[in-house]
């Protein structure tokens, strides 16, 4: 009975996984098809004809290099920086007893409680009154925190021993040298959560660039694939490629990083 309900559940998720990866698929070979055999009525799966000439275009239609460095350039720098903050910070809410540190963080917590959508006019004026429309600035400051991040590492430092860093602190370690060379070294699995999650949200995010960002040498990949869509038409061919390769980053740090990621979660779910 056991096995059964073992290959019930395996072919529960295959099938599942078959339903989430057909679109991905169909997008990718469709990104080798002319836009006449995408748009066709009653088309298969498989184009008649394959041709290169969407990714040989994409480059031409807009700088699509251009965009894609700045894209990658944010979305590292947001995740190393939201990275170490949430690290600091869920040492600082796991280790240290203060009066207000469960009230501190019920507040961070709070904020993940938040629509999005409610605190974008406020923070499009506070961009407008420092100076920040049409800089990166505007981008990196806002994502410095997250309230995720600081949950997932306060969960998961709060299973470090205090007797551990008691110890340190005996032989003379400071709090500085504990975060660095315990805390932030025996965090890696979590650390690959969250680079996951966090890199991922960085890159493909599209209305806040959209919102900062003017000047088209600046603009991120989201942003710029828009160009695909025409007031009377879409060039699908242009756009399944260019988002193709765009998900290629994603893809590369999921892969490196799945074993730690898992484990990551795993970690940081429970106390």
């Amino acid at each position: 009975m056991k096995k059964v309900k073992t290959i019930a559940l395996n072919l529960i998720l295959l099938a599942m996984a078959i339903i989430t990866i057909i679109p991905f698929l169909w997008m990718l070979v469709s990104s080798f098809a002319p836009n006449s055999e995408i748009v066709k009525i009653g088309g298969s799966f498989w184009p008649s004809e394959f041709t290169l000439n969407n990714y040989v275009g994409i480059q031409e239609k807009f700088n699509f290099m251009r965009m894609f460095g700045n894209s990658l350039f944010i979305s590292i720098v947001i995740t190393l920086i939201t990275i170490y903050t949430s690290v600091l910070l869920g040492f600082v809410f796991a280790k240290f007893k203060f009066k207000g540190n469960n009230f501190l963080f019920s507040l961070v917590l709070s904020t993940m409680m938040i629509p999005w959508a409610v605190t974008i006019i406020p923070k499009y004026e506070m961009m407008m009154d420092f100076g920040w429309l049409d800089t990166y600035t505007s981008l990196i400051i806002p994502s410095m925190v997250s309230a995720f991040g600081v949950f997932m590492f306060r969960q998961s430092i709060s299973q470090i021993s205090d007797e551990m860093l008691e110890a340190a602190r005996v032989d003379g370690a400071s709090d500085w040298f504990i975060f660095h060379r315990i805390i932030i070294p025996m965090s890696r699995n979590t650390i690959s959560s969250l680079a996951i999650f966090q890199f991922l949200w960085s890159w493909e995010d599209f209305l806040w660039p959209y919102l900062m960002i003017n000047d088209q040498a600046k603009q991120l990949l989201p942003v710029g694939l828009r160009i695909f869509n025409g007031q009377y038409g879409t060039d699908y061919g242009g756009l399944f490629a260019a988002t193709s390769v765009a998900i290629i980053p994603v893809l590369i740090i999921y892969l490196v990083f799945q074993k730690q990621f898992i484990a990551g979660i795993q970690s940081g779910s429970g106390k």
